[in-house]
């Protein structure tokens, strides 16, 4: 990667966006936003009540991320977002087109221990069922790569970043 992509790190909640989306951005020197700051605050009492969101509701949260992402075009940049639907990442390639896709990937019971583990997050595991239901993974025709989420973080961020570099150099 010469020229600096945008990056959406995505998946399901707990698969480990807010830890490897920064050591990724590090790891490149850009930038990182977490995905979870663009949220209005009705979104966070929603899901904090554990009631998922329904697509009315992200579509000025993925506006916004696609806004900080098409500022970053050809500057580079990270950022967490769990972008589970295709027309979500759509939505995010008609703002910032150039943007690429780092998915990552786990099964649901490690998804799972992960999230029963973390302090101080608004999302309940009892909306990890609605996650997976909701999630369609990246397609052939998407820029990005799919991303196993075993092994320690410094781990996963390599096998990222070494995925990233095989991507074709972004378009201005």
């Amino acid at each position: 990667m010469n020229t600096p992509h945008v990056v959406v790190v995505m998946g399901v909640a707990g698969t480990g966006k807010t830890t490897i989306g920064p050591l990724l951005a590090a790891r490149f020197g850009v930038p990182y936003a977490e995905g979870d700051d663009f949220h209005p605050q009705s979104n966070i009492a929603k899901m904090s009540a554990g009631t998922p969101l329904t697509d009315d509701d992200r579509w000025p949260w993925l506006d916004a991320i696609g806004d900080w992402a098409q500022q970053r075009a050809g500057l580079g940049g990270v950022v967490s977002c769990s972008a589970l639907k295709r027309s979500y990442r759509d939505r995010l390639r008609a703002a910032a087109p150039g943007v690429v896709f780092v998915h990552l990937t786990g099964d649901r019971a490690l998804v799972e221990d992960r999230m029963s583990h973390r302090k101080g997050h608004f999302m309940p595991t009892a909306l990890l069922d609605s996650q997976f239901a909701t999630l369609q993974p990246l397609g052939q025709d998407e820029a990005g790569v799919a991303v196993d989420v075993t092994g320690s973080p410094e781990e996963i961020t390599e096998r990222a970043a070494t995925a990233l570099t095989s991507l074709p150099e972004p378009t201005p």
